[in-house]
């Protein structure tokens, strides 16, 4: 008779565990497939900001050059290089 109890307690056991594991395998592969979507979406950002980010630094280095800082100097500003007969030295001693 003992043997027939654990045979039900393990048949009992099984009968619960089976659906239990299996509904948690569900869980944990939806859990899975949100991070995946999570991540593409990141990745993806992130490319989005390389590029951007590659974009400013040729911006910068455009707007920083020295020709195009002459030429508005020049141009807007209305200024000129100074001949060498404006340019006064000082000494500090």
């Amino acid at each position: 008779m003992k043997s027939e109890t654990k045979f039900k307690l393990l048949a009992y056991v099984a009968a619960v565990l089976i659906p239990a594991l299996l509904i948690l395998d569900g869980v944990q592969s939806k859990r899975y497939a949100k991070l995946q979507k999570e991540l593409a979406e990141l990745e993806a950002k992130q490319q989005e900001l390389v590029e951007d980010n590659k974009k400013l630094i040729s911006d910068i280095s455009i707007l920083s050059s020295s020709d195009r800082i002459e030429s508005l100097a020049e141009n807007e500003l209305g200024m000129h290089k100074a001949k060498s007969e404006d340019i006064v030295r000082v000494e500090i001693k």
